[in-house]
C-alpha cells in the first residue's frame, strides 16, 4: 500500500548509508587503486540486492532479460560515472564533490530532451540553466589558473565530479528506456555485476594486497551501496517519484557531518552559495514534473470514454 512517510524514510536512509560508504571511498582511496575499490563497491554490492530478491521470491525471474546491450550500455556509463565519482572523493572535500554531482539531474533532463525527443520547454530549461550556475560557483573556487591545472588536485578532483555527473545522467537516461520492460531487481544486478567486470580492467594498472583493515573496509563499503540501492528502490514503492526525489538532496546534510567530524572539512561560502543555487533549481524541475504529470494523467482520464 502506498505510505509517503515509510518511502521518505527509506529515501532518506538510503542517503545516509551512501553518505558513510562515500567518506570510507574517500579513506581507503588513500592507499588503493580506484579500480579496486570500484570492484568492491559493485561486487560486494550484489549480496544484499540478490538477498532482498530472494526475500521477496523474485529469484530468477527477476533477472530475466531480452536486453542485455540496453544492460550493457547502462552499466558502462554507470562505471565511468563511479570510477569519476570516487576519483573527485580522493581529491576534494566531500561538500564540494556532492555540490558538484547534483548537477547530474539537470544534466538528465537535458539529455532526455536531446537523445529522447522528452519536450522540455522554457520552465525546466532556465532551471536547468540556473543550476548550471551554481556548479560554476561551486567549481571557480578550485581553478585558481589553467596554468596550473595539471598539478592542482582540487581542479583535476573537480572536473572528475562534472565528468562523473555527465555519466550519470547517461546512465540514467539507459534506466528511462529499460524500465519500460525491465525489472528493477534486473537492471541493478547487470548494472553491479557489469560493473564488477569492468573494474577488472584496471587490475594490470597497480591493484596491492590490501591490509586487513583495509579490507573491512572494502567490505563495508560493497554491502553499504548494496543497503543504499535496496532502500532507494524501496522507497519508490511506498511513494511517488516526484515526493521521494526532493529527498535526494538529504545526502548534503550528511556529508557535511561526515566532511567536518572525520576530516575538519568546513563547508565555503562558495560550497553554499552554489548548492543552494543547485538544489533550489533541481528541486524546481522536479516539482514541475510532478505538475505536467499531473496535467497528462487528467488529459488522459478527460480523452477516455466512459
Amino acid at each position: 500500500m502506498p505510505n509517503p512517510l515509510i518511502g521518505v524514510a527509506m529515501k532518506v536512509a538510503s542517503t545516509a548509508f551512501f553518505a558513510v560508504m562515500m567518506a570510507l571511498v574517500k579513506i581507503v582511496s588513500e592507499r588503493l587503486p580506484l579500480g579496486e575499490v570500484v570492484f568492491a563497491r559493485s561486487f560486494l554490492g550484489l549480496i544484499p540486492v540478490l538477498v532482498w530478491l530472494w526475500y521477496l521470491r523474485q529469484l530468477p525471474a527477476a533477472l530475466k532479460t531480452k536486453r542485455l546491450g540496453g544492460h550493457f550500455m547502462r552499466a558502462f556509463a554507470g562505471t565511468i560515472s563511479m570510477f569519476f565519482w570516487f576519483g573527485s572523493l580522493a581529491r576534494l572535500p566531500l561538500p564540494d564533490a556532492t555540490a558538484i554531482n547534483y548537477a547530474a539531474p539537470l544534466l538528465t533532463t537535458a539529455l532526455a530532451a536531446l537523445l529522447l525527443g522528452e519536450v522540455v520547454r522554457a520552465y525546466r530549461w532556465s532551471a536547468v540553466t540556473v543550476g548550471f550556475m551554481g556548479v560554476l560557483v561551486v567549481l571557480s573556487q578550485h581553478f585558481s589558473g589553467l596554468d596550473h591545472f595539471a598539478s592542482n588536485e582540487g581542479s583535476v578532483g573537480a572536473m572528475m565530479a562534472l565528468g562523473s555527473a555527465t555519466f550519470a545522467a547517461l546512465a540514467m537516461i539507459s534506466i528511462r528506456r529499460l524500465s519500460g520492460t525491465e525489472h528493477s531487481g534486473a537492471i541493478v544486478f547487470y548494472f553491479m555485476t557489469s560493473a564488477s567486470l569492468l573494474s577488472l580492467v584496471s587490475l594490470p594498472f597497480g591493484w596491492v594486497v590490501p591490509s586487513m583493515s583495509d579490507m573491512g573496509l572494502l567490505a563495508v563499503i560493497g554491502l553499504l551501496g548494496g543497503f543504499g540501492q535496496v532502500f532507494l528502490t524501496l522507497s519508490y514503492r511506498y511513494a511517488e517519484a516526484s515526493v521521494i526525489a526532493p529527498f535526494d538532496y538529504a545526502s548534503m546534510i550528511w556529508v557535511i557531518l561526515l566532511g567536518f567530524f572525520i576530516f575538519g572539512e568546513v563547508p565555503t561560502s562558495a560550497v553554499i552559495i552554489g548548492s543552494v543555487i543547485v538544489v533550489g533549481a533541481g528541486v524546481f524541475v522536479i516539482l514541475r514534473e510532478r505538475q505536467l504529470g499531473i496535467q497528462r494523467a487528467r488529459a488522459r482520464k478527460a480523452s477516455t470514454p466512459l
